[in-house]
């Protein structure tokens, strides 16, 4: 009798142990949980690369990339976002709404036939046939345009392969804060 007794309450010692384990580690669970759940759908860290956007944004600049920026206030020209292509992610300024016609006359921008200035670009941008931006696209351009791989010569983007907005710098700290105070304007 002793042994079985002793037995049920190794049993019900063992079973403690585990749901004092589990216990122990269900905070960290938690944490990586709530985690991903931020990395999947509300924001992550994300990598400049390349000098398309100088003087705006730097190569190896570290921003935040809100995924929920184009959901709640949707998007908007001047806006920078950050696109999905077949190899990588591309960082761009939104030019064109759908709808819109764009072109670049005499190193002018025009959208819908009315001069924009264009306040973004350092570089002269060479001159190009209007286009009528389609429904659920964009025309996207770097602010460097001289160097930009962008809309110019990919053609507008799908809303669906924008990931989300960006415009806080991380990295590096002397850079720490929102773009629009490294604007060169």
């Amino acid at each position: 009798m002793e042994d079985k007794t002793k037995q049920e309450e190794i049993k019900i010692n063992q079973k403690k142990a585990s749901r004092d384990v589990f216990l122990d580690y269900l905070p960290y669970i938690i944490i990586i949980l709530i985690v991903m759940i931020i990395r999947t759908f509300i924001a992550t860290p994300i990598r400049v690369n390349g000098t398309s956007m100088e003087a705006t944004l730097h190569n190896g600049e570290t921003m935040i990339l809100n995924k929920l920026g184009m959901k709640t206030s949707g998007l908007k020209r001047w806006d920078i976002i950050v696109l999905k292509t077949k190899n990588s992610h591309l960082i761009k300024r939104i030019i064109a709404l759908p709808g819109e016609t764009i072109k670049y006359e005499d190193g002018k921008l025009y959208i819908n036939n009315k001069e924009i200035e264009d306040k973004y670009s350092l570089t002269t941008t060479e001159d190009f046939e209007e286009i009528t931006i389609p429904k659920e696209q964009y025309f996207v351009m770097g602010d460097n345009r001289y160097l930009s791989q962008d809309s110019r010569a990919i053609g507008p983007v799908n809303k669906s392969d924008i990931i989300g907005k960006t415009n806080i710098i991380l990295f590096p700290l002397d850079r720490f804060g929102t773009v629009s105070k490294w604007i060169p304007i």
